[in-house]
């Protein structure tokens, strides 16, 4: 009963503290930890000590999944290199390095304990980077290459303190130089080999499951069942399920039915945000009993304090030397997508400061032998290097970015990227459709052409800069709104009455409940893009016609002179590149550029709204 009744407080105490800091916008890891050394000072409060069978076991693999399944696979590869370089070369640099510094200051330690602390608090966590990077807006590709090196550094850093566990208990004689390189390598292959597996397994499965619950409860196996998998043929566990993270989350797409993706991202989602909270606030609960075992130790306060400040300072300068030394002489990386060109160097910075520790370092610490010597001292190095970096890094991320003057990802962007997409895909509909063979007696076809040409609409209408003008999506979203409200009212009401079967009434507002998280997704981040509008840059390919047709200046005070001739209203305009023609967009109910186009041939028009500059190419579907 003490046990449970300490878990629903976690998880009460991590849920209020979260979402007040959310309320507050202050960053919810940092604050976690503050409260969690603040209750662990709490008189009466039991010592909550980390197992690293816990964490290990019990949160690593569902985190690393709940990742690996939402990471990109084709951004994964596009940036190998640089992922490779600092989830190995970087982890073994810092395992080397630090173990140098901690042989320095502390006096007598063995040189296996000190690599066995520089492994601990090698790796960057999986957690931290990738959180406060999202929460901040750092550019995609930083944050694509920090969450593959935190997928697959622990890998490394595990292997590296195996190594370094077993030359302090049973001495340098037992291990050979040959043994740890081929220990590595089957670590590595044999854990890609065991993920694949399970990808071939549950992607068997998947194609002959339609139930959503089944599949999802099939995907909480997976991360768990992979590690122990491989872990018992002593390859990375951790390897292993962000492999078959990697693949699943790839291939679900043709995997799986539209309902069991929905089931398994919403509910991975709920997973990962509730770990991943839980974990910051453990890192701060441990901070009592830590430095109270160190005020025990033989050694002096002020040589345990230069060995964390050195310990600190040796993993952020480290890392900081390693990636502009990769960067510059190993990696090379190509023009990025977003920017056109190759990342400049703040990407590189930005990277190099990102190195957060996280729980991972602090159970690994606790694999080290009881019989090192000033392992005390070595636990409270570690969770000095976790509080740390993730105090120090993590505030002044925010304003490392912005003086450097890190693009973030641009809403706008995205949502011309997003109808771009729309439109291509409806064109290869209704391609589709046109092939089909069928009767259609009751317009059908047309009723399709209609609802495709609304969600593209839709699409478009994000796009438009007008403040204070209610766009016919916004406006549609607003009354559906409130006739759903009205109807659920009216369906609860025929539940109280108790004459119709309850399975049945559920079903009817589980119907109104899609719909209505429809309407909620579809207007989100309206506002967003609305104050993130900027001067546009050429996105993605480009066709003969966009090249043919540059940007001009917009007309003085652009109308739709058609609209005011029958009378209609117009959300947004387009202007005609060829011939200067300025129109109302799809968006508008009269679509007076797409008729332009239909009767001209003209194939490039471009935005009339301040401060747009984007071109859009009717022939070929494509954005610049």
């Amino acid at each position: 009963m003490d046990v449970a009744l300490f878990l629903v407080g976690l998880a009460v105490c991590v849920l209020a503290v979260t979402a007040l800091s959310e309320r507050l916008d202050l960053p919810a890891p940092l604050v976690l930890i503050a409260v969690g050394i603040a209750v662990s000072y709490i008189p009466g409060m039991p010592e909550i000590h980390l197992q690293p069978e816990i964490v290990l076991l019990g949160l690593l693999p569902p985190l690393l999944y709940s990742t690996a399944i939402q990471s990109s696979l084709v951004d994964f590869n596009v940036n190998r290199r640089a992922i490779l370089l600092l989830s190995v070369g970087l982890v073994a640099f810092t395992t080397v390095g630090v173990g140098a510094i901690v042989h320095a200051v502390l006096p007598g330690i063995s040189w296996p304990a000190s690599f066995a602390i520089g492994a601990v608090v090698a790796p960057p966590d999986a957690v931290a980077a990738t959180a406060i990077g999202r929460r901040i807006g750092l550019p995609r590709r930083v944050v694509t290459i920090l969450e593959g090196e935190s997928l697959l550094n622990d890998a490394t850093a595990l292997v590296a303190l195996g190594t370094a566990a077993t030359l302090i208990t049973h001495g340098a004689g037992e291990i050979k130089p040959w043994e740890i390189g081929l220990e590595f390598v089957w670590a590595a292959g044999g854990g890609v080999l065991v993920g694949f597996a399970f990808f071939i397994v549950v992607a068997w499965l998947r194609k002959r499951i339609t139930d959503p619950v089944l599949d999802t409860g099939i995907s909480f196996v997976i991360p768990f069942a992979a590690y122990i998998a491989a872990e018992q043929v002593h390859a990375s566990g951790v390897i292993g399920v962000v492999v078959a993270g990697l693949l699943l989350g790839h291939k679900a797409p043709v995997l799986q039915t539209a309902q069991s993706r929905i089931a398994e991202r919403t509910n991975w989602r709920t997973i990962a945000y509730v770990l991943e909270n839980t974990v910051f606030l453990l890192i701060g609960l441990q901070a009592q009993w830590l430095f109270s075992d160190v005020g025990a130790s033989r050694l002096a306060p002020a040589r345990i304090v230069g060995a964390c400040a050195a310990t600190l300072g040796g993993v952020v300068l480290l890392r900081m030397a390693w990636v502009f030394v990769a960067r510059y002489l190993l990696v090379r990386p190509g023009n990025d997508p977003e920017l056109g060109r190759k990342p400049p160097w703040q990407y590189t910075f930005l990277l190099g400061w990102a190195g957060m520790r996280g729980v991972v370092t602090l159970a690994a610490a606790f694999i080290i032998p009881a019989e090192t010597e000033y392992r005390e001292t070595l636990l409270l190095v570690a969770f000095t290097v976790v509080a740390g970096t993730l105090f120090i890094q993590g505030l002044t991320l925010p304003m490392v970015a912005r003086w450097l003057r890190a693009p973030s990802p641009d809403p706008m962007d995205d949502a011309l990227a997003r109808a771009t997409i729309l439109q291509q895909a409806s064109k290869a509909g209704f391609e589709e459709l046109e092939r089909l063979e069928y009767e259609d007696p009751h317009g059908i076809g047309d009723l399709i052409r209609q609802r495709i040409d609304q969600r593209n609409f839709a699409a478009w209408e994000r796009l438009g800069t007008t403040v204070d003008q209610e766009t016919p999506s916004e406006l549609y979203s607003r009354i559906r709104h409130a006739m759903i409200d009205a109807e659920r009212k009216r369906v609860l009401d025929i539940r109280r009455s108790g004459t119709v079967a309850s399975e049945v009434v559920s079903d009817v507002l589980a119907m109104l409940d899609v719909e209505e998280s429809m309407l909620d997704v579809a207007t989100q981040g309206r506002e967003e893009l609305k104050h993130a509008n900027r001067v546009r840059r050429p996105q993605g390919e480009v066709c003969d016609d966009l090249e043919r047709h540059p940007a001009i200046e917009t007309v003085e005070e652009p109308k739709c002179c058609q609209c005011l001739e029958e009378g209609t209203h117009w959300v947004a305009l387009r202007q005609c590149l060829e011939c200067g023609n300025v129109a109302c967009c799809d968006s508008s109910p009269r679509q007076h550029a797409t008729k332009h186009f239909h009767e001209s041939t003209h194939p490039v028009m471009e935005s009339a709204e301040p401060e747009e500059d984007w071109r859009w190419c009717y022939v070929h579907h494509l954005t610049a």
